[in-house]
């Protein structure tokens, strides 16, 4: 046993999982599905300067379709046992022989007692089917995250109907009303925002959406379909004990009366569950009878319960109801997984075990994804005092003030509605009233219809939607409203005076008011009363574990935040797009073609085992082959040329004497085949294709005016993170007028490196540069300036930036990457150097390449003696630095 004190609570094998997926990320997708690779370029911003997802989502989304393709579905303790003795996809000892942060070495005597401990506990309380957890904190957009990877599931469930890794049918589970509401947003969403047009085609044409918002609604799935997306409160589903005893009538009424059944039919008798006691209804069956099915569960901390550091401790646990009736569903159907959404990976400061992915509030904050936050905690006021200062607090700061359109919030939280009614509002009135503030700006949502009307519902739901008389509601008062399942942007306040009954509603509802605005950094403030500040400060620590102190980001001596605005006129190049356009022209059949099936490595095909008999001892790893465990259909000649023909659209008679006069014969077609499916698709179809059709290639260009930078929208100015001593700006004293007119089209440049810096100092300081701007730090939507290149590792179309753009006196223009020595011969570096080479001759203009020892080291634009060489190829000539001699073509 490892002593308490050798044991790291903090250890999180999520973070692990991320650390060898983002090593590995280019051979992992090269392994994905067509489809898959196409769905996460659409989504991945690197590659897609348009992707909707934000970071978080997109990372999350990676992590659940790397489980999902790469890991196939393992449970989250079988990763973690692989991951710690290095088996299967964790086999490669060179990636994890250094600890993520701890520098500490895995296979320690310590790291070993303590992965030990963490697999026991996550196999204890593992489940029978495969449970995630993704954990987002609040405002970076679970809901939205959950319907992409339903859309993925259906994508690839109807490109694969038989692949049993996919969900064909989606049930969603919402923990109340509040948040049921908050999931019509699956049904309503954009689909094209997240799946690439041509597919969000097919998923209208087959989901079937079921929203279970009423107790009375009947479930009308048919039995053995697909695709269908149930989205329902738990109770709406949930296997409840019976507490009554059935009277006559209700027997007599009752779906499973024999009477009945026996006019209209009924459930069979195998429907029954063997516990007597279990109350089931109606749409419980119908789920039991909807195959592959994917479970979701947001705001997933309500699926464990109250007591949730009981369950995970305690050897007799106690399920919640929604657990027991997912548990019941998986006994009755098949579950492909669970997947659990929520704000935090903790709880009572205890990492949750089967989380798979987390995104934190401090990292969230830090990184812009949502409002900063100023807590203000009152001691020993009156709730009137602690009301008007918070009111005259708030109009200081945010009075007047308009982010996109729309005016600042304050939610004001009351204990009951007879508080929000009688004591509150009149005194509000009073504190607005001394302001000269219209009285018309409060709304009042209580739930109550004596005092909250329909056009208070109207108006609270608009209060995000600019023009609207929503919008001119700036002061909430609420009881116990909102605290999940209400999105407010332009909610920058919230006042709790009264401690609530429940400690996370402090959490939750202070939360509410942290959603991001505009694109600019914002600060939203927090006024509690001292115990609700400690509260406060207690549920950070148990729920995110960070304290108040935290959320403010820490200073960094040798790092700040930098303001950057643009500065006119906006610089504009023309470049050459250059793109390639394919034509199809079908060819007369010849003769026998030769599929060379004997030369087909088919062991890239085999399903293997690997066992080790003992993790007491180091012994080796048997290796197994288990392609039995394989569905591979079996063809006969007759249903293989139907396969072939329908999928390249061609006559089933010439795909017949194609395979029968290939030189390796329509058995040992028949063989490879049957034996692995894949090779039909890998191999005999391309060989077809081929002897068929030539494809011709085009290339095509157009000029297109680049700009170098754009205006943020909705601020005035860009934020970028840079070290004090790589930032230059437009005030910098010793700069001459004469060099501030050859550059700056930003007013300041935040570099990454001391060879940028120099770099671009050399090139602002030589008489042969009319104009040097620096373009790296400007990407994605910020500027157009950027080259679209084939990643090797990948294998995919991503997006790189170059780091200068030159215009030099003789009137020619250079395009300028600064690379470390160690980066030069890089596969994905040389690859990104051949794009933009390609596009930079075209246009006329030269790329140039510098290693940094050459900045550092030498004038590369002068006649001083070069110290380091570097060769640089540019077409069919090449840029050289020699010894006393500049830059010049060979």
């Amino acid at each position: 046993m490892a002593k308490k004190s050798d044991f790291d609570s903090s250890f999180s094998f999520y973070q692990q999982l991320w650390y060898y997926y983002q090593t590995n990320r280019g051979k992992i997708r090269s392994r994905y599905n067509d489809l898959t690779r196409k769905f996460l370029t659409y989504n991945d911003n690197e590659e897609n300067s348009s992707a909707f997802l934000r970071k978080p989502q997109f990372e999350a989304l990676e992590m659940y379709i790397f489980i999902k393709e790469f890991m196939r579905n393992q449970q989250v303790y079988e990763m973690f046992d692989d991951w710690r003795n290095r088996r299967n996809n964790f086999s490669d000892a060179s990636y994890y022989s250094v600890e993520k942060d701890r520098k500490m070495s895995l296979f320690s005597p310590l790291t070993e007692k303590q992965t030990d401990t963490i697999f026991k506990q996550m196999k204890k309380y593992r489940e029978t089917y495969p449970n995630y957890i993704y954990a987002l904190t609040m405002g970076l957009g679970k809901t939205i995250l959950m319907a992409t990877c339903i859309f993925y599931e259906f994508l690839l469930a109807n490109k694969y109907p038989k692949d049993k890794r996919f969900c064909h049918n989606a049930l969603v589970f919402a923990p109340d009303k509040t948040v049921l509401q908050s999931l019509r947003e699956i049904m309503t969403f954009d689909k094209t925002k997240v799946v690439p047009p041509e597919y969000a085609r097919v998923l209208d044409a087959n989901i079937k959406f079921h929203f279970l918002d009423e107790t009375g609604t009947i479930l009308h799935t048919i039995d053995d379909s697909d695709f269908n997306i149930i989205i329902s409160n738990t109770q709406k589903i949930i296997v409840k004990k019976k507490r009554t005893t059935e009277t006559p009538g209700q027997i007599l009424f009752s779906g499973n009366s024999a009477l009945l059944s026996t006019v209209y039919g009924g459930d069979d008798e195998n429907d029954a569950w063997n516990d007597t006691t279990l109350m089931d209804n109606q749409r419980f069956k119908k789920l039991c009878r909807l195959p592959q099915l994917g479970v979701y569960v947001d705001e997933a901390h309500h699926l464990f319960g109250a007591d949730l550091e009981k369950q995970i401790r305690s050897s007799s646990t106690k399920k919640t109801s929604l657990r027991d009736t997912i548990n019941l569903l998986a006994a009755n159907t098949s579950i492909v997984a669970c997947y659990n959404y929520t704000g935090t990976p903790y709880v009572k400061n205890q990492l949750l075990p089967e989380v798979v992915y987390a995104y934190g509030l401090r990292e969230s904050i830090w990184n812009g994804f949502l409002k900063d936050a100023d807590p203000i905690g009152y001691e020993n006021v009156k709730s009137e005092e602690f009301l008007t200062d918070v009111v005259n607090t708030f109009w200081n700061r945010y009075g007047g003030k308009l982010y996109e359109g729309l005016n600042p919030k304050l939610a004001i939280y009351a204990a009951n509605v007879e508080e929000a009614a009688t004591e509150v509002k009149p005194t509000l009135e009073k504190i607005l009233a001394n302001l000269n503030i219209p009285t018309s700006k409060i709304l009042i949502n209580v739930g109550d219809a004596k005092y909250t009307k329909n056009d208070d519902i109207r108006n609270f739901n608009n209060l995000d939607v600019p023009g609207s008389e929503g919008n001119d509601k700036q002061f909430i008062i609420l009881v116990e409203k909102g605290k999940e399942g209400w999105n407010c942007r332009s909610l920058f306040g919230i006042a709790l005076f009264r401690s609530p009954n429940s400690k996370v509603f402090v959490l939750q509802a202070t939360m509410r008011c942290m959603r991001k605005i505009t694109n600019a950094a914002q600060t939203a403030t927090i006024f509690l009363s001292k115990e609700n500040y400690d509260t406060l400060d207690n549920e950070l620590h148990k729920n995110f574990n960070m304290e108040i102190k935290d959320i403010k980001k820490p200073s960094d001596n040798n790092r700040h935040t930098y303001k950057v605005h643009v500065l006119p006129p906006p610089r504009t190049i023309t470049l050459k797009r250059i793109w390639h356009e394919y034509s199809l022209h079908e060819k007369k059949y010849t003769g026998p073609v030769d599929f060379k099936l004997k030369d087909v490595d088919l062991s890239k095909y085999e399903s293997t085992r690997y066992e080790s008999d003992t993790l007491a001892r180091n012994t080796t790893v048997k290796k197994q082959n288990i392609d039995y465990v394989q569905e591979n259909m079996k063809f006969s000649a007759f249903t293989l040329v139907g396969e072939i023909s329908r999928y390249l659209n061609i006559s089933c008679i010439l795909v017949s004497k194609i395979l029968g006069e290939s030189v390796d014969g329509m058995d040992a077609v028949l063989d490879a085949v049957n034996r692995y499916n894949t090779v039909i698709y890998d191999c005999i179809i391309p060989t077809i294709f081929h002897a068929l059709f030539d494809i011709t290639s085009v290339q095509k260009t157009e000029d297109r005016n680049v700009v170098l930078l754009r205006e943020p929208k909705n601020a005035g100015y860009y934020e970028f993170s840079a070290k004090d001593d790589l930032v230059v700006t437009v005030h910098d004293p010793i700069l001459t007028s004469k060099e501030i007119k050859k550059s700056f089209h930003a007013d300041t440049y935040c570099f990454d490196s001391i060879p940028e810096r120099e770099c671009f100092w050399q090139y602002l300081k030589s008489n042969k540069v009319k104009e040097i701007y620096f373009t790296g730090m400007f990407t994605s939507n910020q500027g157009d300036l950027s080259v679209n290149y084939y990643d090797p590792e990948s294998r995919r179309i991503r997006t790189y930036y170059p780091d200068f753009l030159a215009k030099m006196t003789d009137g020619s223009y250079q395009l300028i990457e600064v690379k470390g020595d160690n980066k030069i011969d890089d596969e994905v570096v040389q690859a990104k150097k051949d794009a933009a080479q390609e596009i930079a001759v075209a246009s006329g203009i030269k790329y140039i390449m510098y290693a940094g020892s050459t900045i550092t080291s030498t004038h590369i634009l002068g006649d001083e003696p070069a110290k380091v060489q570097y060769t640089m190829p540019l077409g069919k000539n090449s840029i050289v630095a020699e010894k006393g001699q500049p830059l010049k073509e060979k």
